[in-house]
């Protein structure tokens, strides 16, 4: 140990520290600051940990602490109260924040930009950015609150926040002051008495049996309190959100499926004891060839890679399963066809890079059960697994959603809430296991890497007559949600357009890589990369443009959806189409390269499972109310329009309404994803706030101080494709959306544009954000993400390796709300946050056509102008 002293804050400290000690683990573990977060250490690309050392912002996880020696190093916490009242009016005015973890250290490289250069442009503050990594905003909006802190410094006064807390406003952020300024904790920010720390020996090999499991060198070594495995766990080993096939850990005799099986756990006093001791474990394998590639595993002679009594459910050999899409006669259609084309689409693995890497804290209750703090994107799906894993009633398990700092789907699979819950009652402490970065990219799902052969043909004018597709998934390990995410790509195989003739498969394969599951569009981006692909090759064919064949071929109310679904009232594909226009006109009048598209994404899951909204609403002696719903926060608002619902029905300003998400209420609606959030969680509320109306009966709400008052509204029943009557819904809504990419001229993206039908606009600012934010996601999938591995060995394990699009290399977005009202929502609402990246690559591959005559198949893009100048470092590779 060195002794060490410096200046925090303007307070001298003194502390000892280990050699290899960062800065970072000094402030957080060592002196108790959490404002600057662990996305990424020790690698320092994500700037979560921005702090400034003698005036300078520095990342933290990546500064030696014996460096700061003498220095003067100030956090977010040691800015004067001007400075953070005037961070977190511009963060909350703006909309700067959405899950917020990334906000803090954007703040603190933005402070030190603006003590330098008091008045930046925009260029300016996105270059001065660099390194600070958002995966929810795009920048747009971190860019406008560094503009309005710049403003305030000048003098000029901070734009007025709406305190209405009305549905249809732009209402701040719920707890959007504590998320600018790195005061709402997150669960690795959270600590209780006596707390022990967690760490997971991972498997060194993607497919090998696994001989013995040795953990003597690990339980020697000082401060460890005990380490675990499968012959520790008390119940069921395999869990799962579909289907029970993936093991919290493996066990001696078992089979390794990937990389980031988990064979031990280890607690101990502290985090780097517990890394350490988690290394010293020792496994003796035999090795085992792995199946990476999904043709391969359905091969007849391939090893079976899920045997049978463990959960696993498989269509056949390796084929998980099998979803159909048939109507008409395809092949007669195509055979008829004035123009057909035929094409095979492929596209990548992609990293989620969620900045909040996965964490769990356990703590045991007196009465034998645990509470569990989560980030997972459905508690009661993490109680019904803890409980079945810890062998206990799902009564003795109380588990508490702590908003999650991003997630994009990743978070629906259990994480590490089972093995800190395990070890909580090994030792009978409480226990926090939180992931290092490079372990979270081995650990959690990623999104479906899809190979799409596809036939579509179209008449003389340009109608599509036939779609055919066959599509296979690399679905990886385990089930996760594959078969849901091969379902979603199926069923929007047809995109937006109306088709009489449609015949699709698609099918999810097992294979040894990294699992597939959850991420943001689920399987309809794959699928609308290759339709609107087609469509843009058949409109060259009937000599139209983008525009009007898609204008020709777009579904109204009444109109069959690709699944077969007749379409019902809210359906404003075409408003966003008639949006655009003017700005598509303009373009090609000036000769710029411009591509379109069109999406459709599900709000709701549908496709057979019953789906209802469940909310209660307490009154409290202060005449406040807390709102119980069940739906994970991560960024995409639903707390602030759950607030925004109540505050709308009861007449309540927003400081009186309080949010909570945990199992004390049964209110269980599933995991958030879909899209429906806002709209089950919405009509949820509304019928809780009559029924409360209904009782005050004239009075004030302190009078009812204690009583609760539960909703719920169930939505119509839907089917599965093929299972249902003609027509039958297979969801009850969908969001619409047009964007187009318009090139300068060296093919570089100049301007984005996003016209999107969300229902109703609940909240505009938290729209457009969802909205910019998923465009930067869907540009990186299209030009430059990729999380690549190589014979089931994750190759890309840093986040710097993924080539995220920095600030300087996001276009200006444009973003239209048309608001085409969706019955079955809360005013009118429908979901927004996938849709926002499911035409995104499609409308860059048309620019990019439109500017060089090249049609593109392959994502990503890496080989275009427009990913050259999106990530730099392309153009250098």
């Amino acid at each position: 140990m060195t002794a060490i002293e410096f200046t925090l804050n303007g307070t001298p400290v003194a502390t000892d520290v280990r050699d290899d000690e960062t800065l970072l683990d000094v402030l957080r573990e060592r002196l108790g600051l959490t404002s600057m977060k662990d996305g990424c250490a020790p690698e320092g690309s994500c700037g979560a940990c921005t702090v400034m050392v003698d005036g300078k912002a520095v990342v933290s996880c990546a500064q030696k602490a014996t460096h700061v020696r003498g220095k003067e190093v100030t956090t977010l916490d040691g800015l004067t109260r001007t400075r953070r009242d005037e961070w977190a009016h511009a963060f909350v005015s703006s909309g700067a924040s959405q899950c917020g973890f990334c906000s803090p250290g954007i703040v603190m490289k933005a402070e030190a930009l603006l003590n330098k250069n008091p008045s930046p442009t925009r260029d300016e503050v996105a270059r001065g950015l660099a390194g600070n990594l958002c995966r929810c905003t795009g920048y747009v909006k971190i860019i406008d609150a560094v503009e309005l802190a710049a403003a305030a410094r000048r003098g000029e006064p901070l734009p007025a926040l709406d305190v209405t807390g009305l549905v249809g406003t732009r209402t701040p952020r719920y707890q959007g002051l504590e998320l600018a300024l790195g005061d709402k904790p997150y669960v690795n920010d959270m600590a209780e008495p006596g707390m022990l720390h967690g760490a997971v020996r991972f498997s060194d090999h993607p497919r090998a049996r696994v001989l013995s499991i040795d953990t003597s060198k690990a339980e020697a070594l000082p401060e460890v309190v005990v380490v675990v495995t499968a012959a520790d766990a008390p119940g069921r080993l395999y869990q799962g959100d579909i289907f029970p096939d993936w093991p919290q850990f493996v066990a001696v005799g078992e089979v390794t499926r990937y990389v980031g099986d988990v064979l031990a756990a280890v607690a101990a006093e502290d985090r780097h004891t517990a890394r350490q001791a988690a290394e010293l474990v020792e496994v003796e394998y035999e090795v085992l060839d792995p199946v990476t590639d999904p043709f391969a595993a359905m091969d007849p002679d391939a090893p079976i890679l899920q045997p049978e009594g463990q959960g696993a459910f498989v269509h056949d050999r390796n084929v998980l399963s099998l979803s159909t899409v048939k109507r008409g006669d395809a092949d007669a259609a195509l055979a008829s066809a004035a123009h057909v084309v035929h094409e095979t689409f492929r596209t990548q693995f992609i990293e989620h890079a969620f900045l909040e890497p996965e964490s769990s804290l356990a703590v045991p209750e007196r009465d034998g059960g645990f509470h569990v703090y989560s980030q997972g994107q459905g508690v009661w799906h993490d109680r019904e697994q803890v409980a079945s894993f810890m062998d206990l009633p799902e009564e003795k398990v109380r588990v508490t959603q702590v908003s999650n700092g991003g997630a994009f789907g990743a978070k629906e699979d259990l994480n590490t809430q089972c093995h800190a819950t395990l070890l909580a009652r090994r030792t009978g402490r409480p226990v926090k296991v939180t992931l290092s970065r490079k372990e979270s990219l081995r650990f959690h799902s990623k999104r479906h890497p899809l190979t799409m052969e596809y036939w579509a043909g179209c008449d003389e004018d340009g109608r599509l007559v036939a779609v055919k597709a066959r599509i296979v998934g690399d679905t990886g390990a385990y089930a996760s949600v594959g078969n849901a995410v091969l379902q979603r790509a199926t069923g929007h195989s047809c995109s937006v357009y109306k088709v009489d003739n449609v015949d699709v498969e698609g099918r999810a394969v097992y294979t040894n890589n990294p699992p597939c599951g959850a991420m943001r569009g689920f399987g309809s981006n794959q699928a609308n990369f290759a339709m609107e692909g087609c469509l843009d090759r058949l409109a060259e064919m009937a000599g139209l443009d983008g525009w009007e064949i898609r204008w020709r071929n777009a579904v109204e109310a009444g109109d069959r959806f690709g699944t077969g679904q007749i379409l019902g009232p809210g359906v404003g594909v075409k408003r966003t189409l008639q949006a655009v226009k003017p700005i598509w006109d303009e373009a090609e009048a000036a000769g710029r390269a411009v591509g379109i598209a069109c999406a459709a994404k599900n709000t709701g899951v549908g496709n057979g499972l019953p789906e209802w909204g469940k909310a209660v609403i307490r009154a409290e002696a202060d005449g406040s109310v807390t709102v119980f719903h069940s739906w994970t926060e991560m960024g995409q608002g639903v707390n602030t329009v759950m607030q925004q619902v109540a505050c709308q029905e009861l007449g309540l300003p927003p400081q009186c309404v309080r949010v909570v998400v945990d199992t004390s209420h049964e209110i269980d609606g599933g995991q958030t994803t879909a899209s429906r959030g806002t709209v089950l969680g919405g009509v949820g509320i509304i019928d809780a706030a009559k029924k409360l109306k209904a009782a005050l009966n004239g009075g004030r709400i302190a009078d009812l101080a204690g009583r609760e008052f539960p909703g719920e509204v169930h939505m119509p029943k839907t089917y599965e494709p093929q299972n249902g009557p003609d027509g039958g819904p297979t969801h009850f809504a969908y969001g619409w959306a047009t964007q187009m990419a318009i090139l300068d001229g060296e093919g570089r993206i100049e301007r984005f544009v996003a016209a999107h039908d969300v229902g109703k606009a609940m909240n505009p600012t938290l729209l457009e954000g969802q909205i910019e934010g998923a465009v930067h996601m869907g540009l990186g999938h299209a030009l430059s993400e990729e999380f690549v591995v190589e014979d089931g060995v994750v190759k890309t394990d840093t986040l710097k390796s993924l080539n995220i699009i920095p600030p300087m290399g996001m276009p200006p977005v444009e973003v239209i709300l048309v608001e085409e009202p969706q019955p079955e929502g809360p005013y009118g609402a429908k979901g927004v946050g996938e849709i926002a990246l499911v035409p995104t690559a499609s409308a860059v591959a048309g620019a990019l056509h439109a500017f060089d005559g090249r049609w593109r198949n392959r994502l990503p893009m890496k080989d275009s102008p427009a990913a050259r100048a999106a990530v730099p470092k392309l153009a250098r590779a």
